[in-house]
């Protein structure tokens, strides 16, 4: 576990409050739970993308490249 100190205005500290009271969850543990589920559901695409995704065929050839690229260190960063 780690200790994170953060400054916020107090109407976003009521704001967490609250939200924290609604979920019967403490401030820290609401502030954990609702980072965690921010950086999943951002993240990560829906169902209905992949399926997008999967289906332009020059753009999975392309990612597929650049996977190899990156697997043979044959990129610079910028």
């Amino acid at each position: 576990m780690k200790t994170v100190t953060m400054r916020v205005d107090d109407s976003v500290y009521d704001m967490i409050k609250l939200a924290a009271e609604g979920q019967k969850r403490n401030l820290s543990n609401f502030i954990e739970f609702a980072t965690v589920q921010y950086l999943t559901s951002s993240q990560f695409v829906e169902n209905d993308e992949m399926t997008e995704i999967l289906k332009d065929e020059d753009l999975v050839k392309n990612l597929m490249n650049g996977l190899d690229d990156f697997k043979n260190g044959d990129y610079t960063i910028v």
